[in-house]
């Protein structure tokens, strides 16, 4: 991996982060939480959506909407293990 694409996987990963604390109210981090969040998001979304034959495509808005909804799914997940 050369130091573009991990500066574009980072800032997708902010992105997704930012907007993920923003659908799931409630369960943020803050804003460098939700980033984090969405970092480990894009990590969960690279390796869950292909398994399930979720494919949305390519370039960098397809990777903002993966890394989106493997954001999501963190939040609520970590929303529902604090709630217990």
């Amino acid at each position: 991996m050369s130091i573009e694409s991990i500066l574009v996987f980072l800032v997708v990963g902010a992105v997704a982060g930012w907007l993920a604390g923003q659908i799931v109210k409630g369960h943020g981090f803050g804003l460098v939480g939700n980033i984090v969040v969405g970092i480990v998001g894009a990590f969960i979304a690279g390796w869950l959506l292909p398994m399930v034959g979720l494919a949305i495509g390519g370039g960098i808005v397809a990777a903002i909407i993966n890394a989106l909804i493997g954001a999501v799914i963190l939040l609520v997940l970590i929303g529902l293990i604090k709630r217990a």
